[in-house]
């Protein structure tokens, strides 16, 4: 388990750390903490994949709005948070599942994206004031986006990307854990030498 904390640790240092390097716009939207949720909650006991999955979440959104001097609740919150939260509700789906656990994992992770592209987008829609509060303006939202900005469906590409990579990521450490701790614990076979009785 304590690799995969550290990889947590270190994936939510990179979320705040994009920030503080000048947000560069290729990169928008890939954060691992979408995939922190979901395999903390598949992985992890209750009470430890919540802590691990709001914690993260709560200190990297203090952090990113008090960088861009922005309120340190504000209204996208809302809409985040409720993405994170069918987002855990999937990877407590996932635990449950005793075969095939990693193929229905990956699956989550793309529904974690589309469930975070929708409603964050959504919400977006009903916030600002640019968007018609209209079917189109609804579309447009999760489309082309606002003018002088990259279109939604940009940001949607890398939301996929990152799910994929940090969720895929999280496995491969996990995996690998597990295998070297078998290989600890078995024990190596002695071969105990046999002597020829000679007459």
């Amino acid at each position: 388990m304590f690799p995969a904390l550290v990889l947590m640790f270190a994936a939510t240092l990179y979320r705040v750390g994009y920030a503080f390097f000048g947000a560069p716009v290729a990169w928008a939207n890939f954060s691992p903490l979408a995939a922190i949720v979901l395999c903390g909650a598949a992985h992890f006991p209750k009470k430890t994949a919540l802590l691990l999955g709001a914690g993260p979440i709560v200190v990297a959104d203090l952090f990113l709005n008090a960088h861009y001097h922005a309120p340190l609740i504000d209204a996208g919150m809302f809409s985040r948070y409720l993405s994170f939260a069918l987002i855990l509700l999937l990877g407590f789906w996932v635990r449950k599942q005793r075969y095939y656990r990693m193929l229905f994992l990956l699956a989550a992770a793309l529904a974690s994206s589309f469930l975070f592209y929708l409603i964050t987008n959504t919400g977006a829609w009903m916030a600002t004031a640019d968007y018609p509060k209209t079917f189109p303006g609804w579309w447009q939202a999760l489309t082309i986006g606002l003018p002088g900005f990259p279109s939604t469906l940009f940001f949607f590409r890398n939301t996929i990307f990152s799910d994929l990579f940090f969720t895929a990521l999280f496995v491969f450490v996990q995996t690998s854990t597990s295998r070297a701790r078998i290989t600890e614990t078995t024990p190596s076979t002695v071969r105990i030498p046999i002597h020829r009785r000679q007459s």
